[in-house]
């Protein structure tokens, strides 16, 4: 891992391994050179951002096995690409982050104090709706 401390500064926890997520599927959301996407934020999933994102053309949802993906639930935790994020932000779609899991890299494109407007509690999950 080229990070390995998350927002608040602390060691990079792991985000999710059911699914596998990481752009190396290891369950971490960390930068990589090779990962132009920016896989680098560990959000929970709601059904709200996952209708959001295939709008935009990303389906989260229909399991692509051939991409070691298996779709995503409302629920789940996924590393989600920063400028995605970004833009679910900017059109009040974004959905929670799990900040322990969520690379310092990010810091760089999005403040500490929108991040923790979305913080997810880590040891609970958030409903379909985000709340």
């Amino acid at each position: 891992m080229e990070s390995e401390r998350n927002v608040l500064g602390g060691e990079l926890a792991r985000c999710s391994m059911d699914p596998e997520t990481g752009f190396m599927r290891d369950g971490y959301c960390y930068p990589l050179q090779r990962d132009p996407g920016r896989h680098e934020i560990c959000a929970v999933m709601t059904a709200e951002f996952l209708e959001y994102s295939k709008a935009q053309g990303n389906d989260l949802v229909t399991p692509r096995p051939e991409l070691n993906f298996p779709g995503l639930d409302p629920g789940d935790r996924w590393c989600v690409c920063v400028p995605r994020w970004i833009e679910a932000h900017e059109a009040g779609r974004a959905p929670p982050v799990n900040l322990d899991a969520t690379s310092e890299d990010v810091l760089e494109d999005v403040d500490l104090e929108t991040l923790r407007e979305y913080a997810a509690d880590a040891d609970s999950d958030v409903d379909a709706t985000g709340e």
